[in-house]
């Protein structure tokens, strides 16, 4: 299918989309949406940015039985903001019918809620922990939904929340369509899979690049500077409309917003620490633009959808490099251009390497007073320390091969010949003891 109109989707539909300014379906979509409608179980894999949620969210929409008042799908996500952002999603495409959503998040009275279920709602969407409550007080009935839709699968992995997901999948109807979406499928997520899918389709998006064109990705050495300074110094030749700068940890995260705050600038922060109701005035804050910098750790902010960034800073590579991906990935969304910048020093250089062999074009910047300058390519410094080596195992055999005391005809050539030879030896040993120490 190469147009939404290909698929025949009903009028309400069609109309929402358009109003929408979708035009074309994204490569996920296009493998995704079929399956949907057949019925067939999937798991998608794709990164942030696909297009993943209409991928589910349009032949959900689509099947739905207006005329049965019953719970026809169900659709769980991690976190409170994402759970958002989904049902906002869906309430764009049946806007003006009589199909009806309900969205079931903590934060919210479970008593007043429970007594809103005198009605079941066709379509549900909310957190896994307040859904498997709903169920287990016979307040929201799963048993006639066949379809389960599980959003940032590893993210729900990751927080603890499968359990949750396993306690109200296992009341829903024996042959149950699942719909699976994740970054990537950990394995103590296959048990998990195995139980409720049977011989599920496995869409994997491998693109050669992982992430969204129009990213400019510029590494920056930290080099004998700190890394607070290095990042004060890119700031300074930023003017973003949104940036965030990523940590690895909760701990570096809050240290580097008090350094910036110490710097009088002003930065949003989003962990795990964060309370729900903090967590709610801070994505306020960020929605009505009080902040131009955002300080961020991966897992607090996969779990958030944040618009308008154009600035990503990492200010330390992440241990898993897949979180890189999802990193810069909240950048040039939608067509938009953005800007990666990568802090390192030379022990993240097998890191710089992996992610680079992921697709990632690196630029070797530096910044000083505002400006940008270009690097020369770091790779060059290894080819150096190559030459370096070589030039020692020439000087070693120099010192090995003397010349003789009486020079006879041919000397030259036979001391050359004797050096090669040390040269070679020389050349073996290096290579065993490398060998030895891979």
């Amino acid at each position: 299918m190469s147009k939404y109109t290909d698929y025949q989707f009903k009028p309400f539909l069609q109309d929402a989309i358009a109003k929408l300014g979708f035009t074309e379906p994204t490569p996920i979509q296009k493998e995704i949406i079929p399956l949907v409608l057949k019925g067939k179980s999937a798991i998608g894999q794709a990164h942030t940015g696909t297009g993943k949620t209409h991928s589910f969210l349009l032949p959900i929409v689509e099947r739905i039985v207006e005329e049965k008042q019953e719970v026809q799908a169900v659709i769980t996500s991690p976190t409170r903001e994402l759970a958002q952002q989904i049902f906002d999603a869906l309430n764009q495409l049946v806007e003006g019918t009589e199909i009806s959503t309900k969205l079931f998040i903590g934060g919210t009275d479970k008593q007043r809620t429970i007594d809103r279920l005198k009605t079941q709602p066709q379509i549900v969407v909310g957190t896994p922990g307040r859904i498997k409550d709903l169920v287990k007080e016979n307040a929201l009935l799963v048993h006639t939904a066949p379809i389960l839709v599980v959003d940032e699968a590893d993210l729900a992995f990751d927080m603890g929340f499968i359990e949750e997901i396993d306690g109200f999948a296992s009341a829903m109807p024996e042959k149950l369509e699942m719909f699976v979406f994740s970054a990537t499928i950990p394995e103590k997520l296959k048990p998990f899979l195995k139980k409720y899918m049977d011989a599920p389709i496995h869409i994997h998006m491998n693109d050669k690049r992982p992430v969204a064109e129009g990213i400019n990705f510029l590494l920056v050495p930290v080099r004998s500077k700190s890394r607070n300074t290095r990042l004060l110094e890119v700031m300074k030749a930023i003017n973003p409309f949104l940036a965030v700068i990523f940590c690895n940890t909760r701990k570096n995260a809050e240290a580097v917003a008090n350094f910036l705050a110490e710097e009088g600038i002003r930065a949003g922060q989003i962990h795990g620490d964060l309370s729900p109701r903090d967590r709610k005035k801070m994505m306020k804050q960020v929605r009505d633009l009080e902040f131009q910098y955002i300080v961020a750790t991966d897992l607090a902010a996969r779990g958030i959808d944040i618009q308008g960034i154009s600035h990503v800073i990492n200010y330390e590579i992440p241990e898993d490099l897949e979180f890189f991906i999802h990193r810069v990935g909240r950048t040039a969304r939608a067509g938009t251009k953005g800007t990666a910048i990568t802090l390192f020093q030379p022990e993240d250089e097998d890191a710089v390497v992996r992610i680079e062999k992921m697709g990632i074009p690196f630029e070797q910047k530096d910044v000083k007073n505002g400006e940008w300058t270009d690097l020369k390519d770091r790779h060059q410094r290894a080819n150096r320390k190559t030459e370096r080596k070589q030039d020692e195992i020439d000087v070693k055999a120099k010192a090995l091969v003397r010349k003789p005391k009486k020079v006879k005809p041919g000397y030259k050539r036979n001391m050359k010949w004797e050096m090669e030879k040390v040269k070679k030896r020389e050349r073996r040993i290096k290579a065993r003891r490398n060998n030895r120490e891979q």
